[in-house]
């Protein structure tokens, strides 16, 4: 099994520094952060994200220290990739520009580092198709607030070699996050495709006027999202029982959304200039208050799960 010491985190935006804190929080790595320009301000996202994690006991200050320790940012390419065991992408979602940047990445690392994008929707196997070797790159897809939310889905091109999703996995397991091992590079790898196959049911119902966007919301955070942290539908339906699963959905299925184009819903709002959070309005009306204690209350619980986990 390939050893990981020197992993490379592409782009300092938001899930580039929560990338870097992730893999600095193992003490057995050092983290390169590849930017651009060496700004002033360039620790301040991961010393934020530290300090709310300290306050509400998800982290120490000495785990803080440690971590800010083995971050250094570099600009120069041959500086940032020559010795590097590990590189991941957090770049824009252009198909192009990552092509590019990886192909660019192979002429400065070594033949066994292993390249990986971060890449929510894209496939790994068109990304990684002009490099000289394809067989080293994989996708590790990691959730945003990436520093926060255990899930990183590890995404196996077409061509991607046996030993690389193995050090993947083990890579993302020894920095405290929960891989799955994504076999086929298909759209929205695992957990996109199950996220919008209730977004597509979820829209329908409010569309057709069965239920109203707060009521669909509740019911989601009120049922069947209470069980999903400890059990899962494949778990749920051996506990139900197969003979059921069959029955319900012999029964249901034929009544679901089916559709393969975007809710009309979803068009009229764009029609409108109605964006959601940005405009405040969105499938509900949102004053500044309510968008805060929205996003807030997100950050608060995931920081509180990290923080139960230690214990």
């Amino acid at each position: 099994m390939k050893e990981i010491k020197k992993v490379v985190v592409v782009g300092a935006g938001m899930m580039g520094n929560a990338l870097a804190q992730v893999f600095a929080s193992n003490p057995d790595l050092q983290v390169a952060l590849k930017t651009r320009a060496l700004k002033d301000d360039r620790w301040d996202p991961i010393v934020n994200n530290l300090d709310i994690m300290i306050a509400r006991g998800a982290a120490t200050q000495a785990e803080k220290e440690a971590i800010l320790s083995r971050i250094s940012f570099v600009t120069d390419e041959a500086e940032a990739y020559s010795d590097a065991d590990f590189v991941i992408d957090c770049y824009p979602e252009v198909m192009e520009t990552k092509q590019e940047l990886f192909c660019t990445i192979e002429k400065y690392c070594s033949d066994d580092c292993i390249l990986a994008t971060n890449t929510s929707v894209m496939s790994p196997t068109e990304i990684f198709s002009k490099c000289a070797h394809p067989e080293r790159g994989v996708g590790a897809h990691f959730w945003n607030p990436g520093h926060l939310i255990p899930l990183v889905e590890v995404v196996k091109s077409n061509v991607t070699a046996d030993w690389v999703m193995d050090a993947t996995m083990d890579l993302m397991t020894a920095c405290g996050k929960k891989p799955i091992y994504c076999k086929k590079d298909v759209p929205g790898f695992v957990a996109n495709r199950l996220q919008h196959a209730i977004w597509r049911e979820a829209f329908y119902m409010v569309e057709n006027g069965i239920a109203d966007p707060a009521t669909v919301d509740d019911a989601c955070k009120y049922g069947p999202g209470l069980r999903w942290p400890v059990m899962g539908p494949m778990e749920n339906s051996d506990l139900v029982g197969i003979q059921l699963s069959w029955n319900i959905h012999d029964y249901i299925l034929k009544h679901l959304a089916d559709n393969h184009e975007p809710s009309k819903c979803l068009k009229e709002m764009l029609d409108r200039g109605d964006l959601g959070f940005k405009t405040g309005k969105g499938w509900q009306e949102w004053t500044a208050e309510e968008m805060k204690a929205s996003s807030d209350g997100l950050k608060e619980y995931l920081i509180d799960y990290a923080a139960k986990q230690k214990k």
